[in-house]
């Protein structure tokens, strides 16, 4: 039989593995977080087996660091609980940049701060601090057909599988099954660099260097990255802007039909997708599936489905037959790195 101790205030709990690794109630409850550029959504996990819950969004730009954000969210929980309420023991946030040291910076917002004083200001027993696609990536296997769209087969939530996100910026993360369970494989695959299959997205990405000597994949399949995308389908079109668009006015110009540049930009966008999604999955030996997260794909809806991004995916030489049996797939609920995010807080937990 394996024992696994856990502690609260000074008191050992015992679980085992026939108790299916579940910790105490006393252990609970948890706070959990997906923080990215311009939202930070908070939940709560009440007991053992319980789902995120209380979800709410807060604006990142409008609260100082993640503990000011983390007060506003509790203030608001405990005075809707009432008697209810109790202070979280434990959180997990999972947050929009690379994860070294006590020291996190967000890649793409102004959010600065140490992990040791957040701790504290929270009076937590313990706070991780994960990388956003870490999280979302830890999600993966628990994933159910309402949670995705598939490109023809559902992923088997088998094997190694991979998770790209455009949102703010570009995540990339993949999970791994191994004898102690799922361990997610994080990294900062956005900022390798965007390659090119055809001369136009060539020219594409020589326009864009004339003012970034580096074009990596988040520099234009990004939130960020699509207004320059915009700008240079509009120069090689011969049609220079005198100022970008955002890319919640691409997204809508796009679909609505009426701006052939903005329709063209998300046609390039989504074939240079799924040919960094397809290098993605060769890297990672993503047999399990490979995931699109993140916040602009879901708007583009059936768009993106017509689109070239699957033959882009398989287009890769010798190793099209390779890549033709890996399912694709479009994550549709936008809170499945909360559950990732509980899943990090019972591991770390277990591991005690």
């Amino acid at each position: 039989m394996l024992i696994r101790g856990f502690a609260v205030d000074g008191e050992v709990f015992v679980t085992t593995e026939f108790d299916d690794g579940k910790l105490p109630v006393a252990a609970y409850p948890w706070l959990v977080a997906d923080i990215g550029g311009t939202n930070a959504r908070f939940g709560w996990v009440a007991a053992p087996d319980a789902p995120v819950s209380h979800v709410r969004v807060l604006p990142v730009p409008a609260h100082a660091d993640p503990a000011a954000a983390a007060q506003a969210y509790l203030t608001a929980l405990s005075g809707e609980l009432g008697a209810d309420y109790r202070a979280p023991r434990r959180a997990a946030f999972a947050m929009a940049t690379a994860i070294v040291g006590d020291r996190i910076e967000l890649t793409n917002a102004h959010w600065s701060f140490s992990r040791a004083e957040v701790q504290l200001t929270l009076n937590l027993d313990a706070l991780l601090i994960l990388n956003d696609f870490e999280a979302l990536a830890l999600s993966l296997p628990r994933l159910h057909g309402a949670q995705v769209r598939a490109h023809g087969a559902l992923p088997s939530g088998k094997g190694t599988l991979a998770v790209i996100g455009p949102g703010t910026g570009l995540g990339v993360a993949g999970v791994v099954h191994t004898s102690h369970g799922w361990v997610a494989l994080p990294g900062e695959g956005g900022h390798a660099t965007l390659a090119a299959v055809d001369d136009y997205e060539a020219a594409l990405l020589a326009r864009v260097r004339r003012r970034h000597a580096h074009v990596s994949a988040e520099r234009l399949l990004s939130g960020i990255g699509l207004p320059e995308l915009h700008a240079a389908v509009c120069d090689l079109a011969g049609s220079p802007l005198s100022a970008m668009l955002s890319t919640e006015h691409i997204v809508e110009r796009g679909l609505r039909g009426d701006d052939v540049r903005a329709s063209e930009t998300i046609d390039a966008f989504c074939a240079f997708l799924g040919s960094f999604a397809g290098s993605v999955a060769l890297t990672l030996g993503a047999l399990g599936g490979v995931y699109i997260g993140g916040g602009i794909v879901p708007r583009l809806g059936d768009r993106f489905f017509d689109s070239r991004f699957r033959e882009r995916f398989e287009f890769k030489g010798r190793f099209e037959r390779y890549l033709a049996q890996i399912p694709t797939a479009l994550i549709t609920d936008t809170l499945a790195a909360l559950t990732g995010a509980a899943l990090a807080i019972e591991q770390d937990a277990l591991r005690l």
